[in-house]
């Protein structure tokens, strides 16, 4: 092997042909940021660890091109939306199908997970946004709006709100409790692609295909900061682990925003194409792209990335510190209140009764059809070794019994996000590459 090139900023991990036919999605696990699902025109779920050339795990079941895929924030967990409307959501540690969800017209946009809830969002073309229990099995909340295809969802850090982007050009901010939209964001001028809310603060930041990136106070539902200069549509945006930059995934480039002044720290080219999927670990910056039935994933050295300083006509000027903005009142933000020792008594807000009993009702009894679906999913180990690697340490605790304390916390407490113990880091560039 060459030497490594310790001067790289970025380059190329991998790439593998991910699936018999063109890849139609992908997803980054981004808790550990060591786990990728692939979706497939063959209509199969590949699961496989970044940096590994093996599928550890393939799932079967669905019947149509699999759309859009996510990760729970443990891992433990994987859904899947398919062309066709239907959602599967597998259990990665027992492999096994957990459940099938019907009630979309339409190919699936759009999915996400509440952050400690056994919650589910779907977003669709048919413009309609689902809210699922997966343990009843069924949905408790569509919410209707959109006029366009929803493109990507985001439950807020607590849990109480969710945020949808569409084509449309709008973003919308979903009170969960109430069942009702809060406001809507209407500033974009094309498509809004990707959103996410900041991990601490009332903040919201969005991506589209007017090549600019938008920050959303959410406590005075106003638009606080906005940057251009993309080469492209804004595929995808990452905050940082404090929430100090926003990254920026566009065609064959990374940004690094700062916002209240806004401003570009630095611009990182990187050979992704068309990037599908960012996530964070250990000072990384682990992007995946795929094209055809080909999936490659690149790193991007954090440490060598430019993420503060004062930005003088492009060039950033760490000697120079920005100017203290003028006083206003309170500049600080309010920020999330999170579950830590006990269960917040937290619900979503649920249709009708008579909503429930119509065919994509919370409490309807499972069909035969159901039932025939989930015979016929499966999930196939690929590969014995990783498998147990990743999913089944050796050196797991076992969970206590439940008491009062919130299974989220307890989530974080005894189990360590899929048992993954590889290396620190992704390794430094091949001098070839």
């Amino acid at each position: 092997m060459a030497a490594a090139n310790t001067t790289k900023t970025s380059w190329r991990l991998q790439e593998i042909v991910a699936h018999t036919s063109n890849v139609s999605s992908l997803a980054l696990g981004k808790t550990s940021g060591r786990l990728l699902a692939t979706g497939g025109e063959d209509c199969l779920v590949n699961i496989w660890a970044v940096s590994k050339p093996n599928c550890v795990m393939s799932l079967t079941g669905h019947s149509t091109p699999v759309e859009y895929i996510q990760f729970s924030s443990t891992e433990e967990q994987v859904v899947a939306g398919s062309q066709s409307g239907s959602l599967r959501v597998w259990d990665l540690e027992a492999a096994k199908i957990l459940r099938t969800l019907m009630g979309h017209k339409a190919n699936i946009c759009s999915l996400d997970f509440h952050p400690f809830g056994e919650y589910l969002a779907s977003g669709s073309m048919d413009t309609n946004i689902k809210v699922w229990d997966v343990r009843r099995k069924g949905c408790v909340f569509t919410y209707k709006g959109h006029t366009q295809a929803v493109r990507c969802l985001d439950f807020s850090p607590d849990g109480k709100w969710l945020a949808s982007a569409s084509d449309d050009s709008t973003i919308k901010l979903w009170d969960l409790t109430a069942g009702k939209m809060i406001t809507e964001f209407t500033a974009h001028s094309s498509a809004v692609n990707i959103i996410q809310f900041h991990p601490n603060e009332y903040l919201l930041a969005s991506g589209s295909s007017d090549r600019t990136i938008k920050l959303w106070d959410l406590e005075k539902f106003k638009m606080i900061g906005s940057s251009e200069g993309q080469s492209g549509a804004v595929r995808c945006i990452c905050f940082s682990p404090d929430g100090g930059c926003l990254y920026s995934g566009s065609q064959d480039t990374l940004r690094v925003y700062g916002w209240e002044p806004d401003r570009c720290f630095d611009v990182v080219a990187v050979g992704w194409g068309r990037v599908a999927d960012l996530t964070l670990c250990n000072n990384q910056l682990i992007g995946a792209s795929y094209n055809l039935t080909n999936v490659s994933s690149y790193v991007v050295d954090l440490s060598r990335v430019k993420k503060s300083g004062s930005v003088i006509q492009g060039v950033i000027q760490d000697d120079k510190p920005l100017a203290e903005p003028a006083a206003k009142g309170s500049t600080i933000r309010r920020n999330y209140d999170r579950p830590l020792t006990t269960c917040a008594n937290q619900r979503v807000k649920q249709n009708s009764e008579a909503d429930r009993r119509s065919p994509e009702g919370e409490r309807r009894s499972p069909s035969s059809e159901d039932e025939r679906d989930e015979k016929e999913s499966t999930a196939e180990i690929r590969n014995a070794e990783d498998y147990k690697e990743i999913f089944q340490p050796k050196n797991a605790i076992c969970r206590p019994p439940q008491s009062s304390h919130c299974l989220f916390t307890l989530t974080l407490e005894v189990y360590q996000p899929v048992g993954f113990h590889f290396s620190p880091n992704l390794g430094a560039p091949d001098s070839t590459d």
